[in-house]
């Protein structure tokens, strides 16, 4: 801050940039952490349980573009729970929009240090994973547009990656590999696979946390949403169905390269080709990895200039315009993650705090329409009622699956929840009502 003024976000993201920061923020969930929901369904189980998801996905986003555009706020989820349901809706979606995000963070460095090791035995997976912490924290400080124009060049380059590993193993695409042992859970191997096929789309609500960076929102918002998530369910179910055929999927259902080792597959290890590829890999993770930090460092910067978190939290650089302190804070709670979990104990935490985040910003949708009829919508969510519940309902399955298949994770999430929740009372912040502009009107430049 200078002269007692408040520094303000740059809104400069266009509809390019966007779509780069929806894509990249997932794409990484092509590369790896899909593959997991093999182990648990079968490919044919794990199919089933990707088009359900896509279906929430699909009936979520044009909802939630409703919120992002009616209510521009970095704080995305948290902005809109709080003003529906108030103080207490606000905690619970900001918490689990901060576990969504902080928690996708470490699982991303995971696998970037995976695919280091892949190409390198003789790199170790945990210290790569922490100096690309470090590397795009700095990446991050240095100013959104950068930013952003760093993401589009990275998400071309691993969009256009996968598009090359389609055309290299759809040629040895054998039906039979992919039909062989296709449900041995039988039906509830489905309900066990749904978080690793969210993971196929999730952080993609992220587009929101930059809402009060973008020129134009009303316009240019939902423009990024739809075109990023048509290239998300095209990439995830070619990939998907493809690399099943490749091989026996059970040689991949448990790496955290699945990719580099199918391609290696059909071309051989020792084949330069197979090097190159999972070099070119690390595309698609630095650019998801890049993303979120993007993404949980605006999430922080929201909550804590609204009090939720320590006020200093909410400075933005004079010179970069940037939430430093907010990019830094999620970098010190990711390495903490790297330090004590593992690749599927993150993604399913993640996962979690992102289903409880579309069920909270589904009942804020239903509650706004009634409780603020006369808002400005920019941007209607299309078959009201029918699309909100429709991803409301999966959503809530999907976490009651979750906490089934994952009780001791779930007591951890719900711990975290519950910690919250006492400190906030105790420091008397559901008493406090917030007098930010985005309670009576969207911010504007």
């Amino acid at each position: 801050m200078t002269s007692g003024k408040t520094e303000q976000l740059k809104k400069v993201l266009k509809p390019i940039h966007l779509w780069a920061i929806a894509v990249s923020l997932v794409i990484s969930g092509e590369y790896f952490g899909w593959n997991l929901g093999w182990g648990v369904s079968g490919t044919i189980g794990f199919l089933i349980a990707t088009i359900v998801i896509t279906v929430m996905y699909i009936t979520f986003i044009f909802s939630y573009t409703e919120l992002t555009t009616s209510i521009p706020h970095a704080g995305g989820a948290f902005a809109y729970a709080y003003r529906a349901l108030g103080p207490f809706g606000g905690l619970l979606a900001g918490y689990a929009t901060l576990i969504d995000f902080l928690f996708a963070t470490p699982a991303i460095a995971f696998a970037l240090g995976a695919y280091l090791h892949f190409l390198d035995p003789d790199i170790p997976v945990l210290y790569s994973a922490l100096f690309f912490n470090i590397v795009f924290i700095v990446i991050n400080i240095l100013g959104v547009k950068e930013s952003a124009t760093f993401s589009l060049i990275i998400t071309i380059l691993a969009v256009a990656e996968l598009l090359l590993f389609l055309g290299i193993v759809s040629p040895h695409f054998k039906t039979d590999n992919f039909l062989s042992h296709p449900m041995p859970f039988g039906w509830t191997g489905i309900f066990a696979a749904l978080p690793y096929a969210v993971w196929f789309y999730l952080a993609i609500e992220g587009v929101a946390m930059v809402a009060e960076e973008v020129k134009d929102p009303k316009r240019n918002i939902p423009k990024g949403y739809i075109s990023g998530l048509a290239t998300l369910i095209f990439l995830a179910l070619g990939v998907m169905i493809f690399t099943g055929g490749i091989t026996d999927w059970r040689k991949l259902s448990g790496l955290d390269y699945p990719l580099p080792e199918a391609i290696s597959i059909v071309l051989g290890k020792t084949s330069s080709f197979t090097k190159i590829f999972a070099s070119i890999g690390l595309f698609g993770l630095i650019a998801s990895f890049h993303g979120t930090i993007l993404a949980s460092s605006r999430q922080v910067f929201a909550m804590a200039r609204s009090g939720y978190l320590p006020r200093g939290l909410s400075k933005v650089n004079h010179k970069f315009k940037t939430p430093h302190w907010a990019i830094i804070s999620g970098g010190l709670i990711s390495f903490i993650a790297l330090y004590t979990g593992t690749t599927g104990q993150i993604v399913v935490i993640s996962v979690m705090g992102a289903v409880f985040m579309y069920m909270m910003s589904m009942i804020s949708l239903f509650i706004l329409r009634n409780k603020e009829p006369n808002l400005e919508r920019p941007f209607a969510a299309p078959f009201y009622p029918v699309f909100p519940a429709i991803a409301l309902l999966i959503s809530a399955v999907t976490l009651i699956t979750m906490i089934w298949y994952n009780f001791n994770l779930s007591l951890i999430f719900f711990a975290g929840l519950a910690l919250v929740i006492i400190v906030f009372v105790l420091m008397g912040k559901h008493k406090v009502k917030l007098v930010e502009e985005f309670m009576i009107s969207p911010i504007i430049e």
